[in-house]
């Protein structure tokens, strides 16, 4: 695959990762632990999970093929816990 064609695949992973943690946290915990409705939780945490892993995984492919130095892939793992953090990476180190 060529390295354009990763990116972009990485990109579209990575977005899916933010948005999937985003309403983990503010539709389905709310649901959950205010209104008793777990179901959602366990879908998206599912989903989530294995957008986690395919990110975490991806960022590990663009730290080899972009040559990233192991910091930039420290802060590309880090970001996948915090809220809005692989918009980050999407922005600031895939240029």
């Amino acid at each position: 695959m060529k390295t354009a064609q990763t990116i972009k695949l990485f990109k579209i992973i990575s977005t899916l990762e933010a948005i999937s943690f985003l309403l983990l946290l503010l539709v389905a915990m709310p649901l959950k632990y205010i209104w008793g409705m777990p179901q959602m939780v366990q879908v998206l945490g599912m989903a989530h999970g294995i957008l986690f892993v395919l990110y975490v995984l991806g960022a590990y492919y663009m730290y080899e093929i972009l040559n990233w130095k192991i910091k930039s892939l420290l802060v590309a793992i880090f970001c996948s816990v915090i809220p809005f953090g692989p918009f980050y990476v999407e922005r600031k180190m895939l240029k």
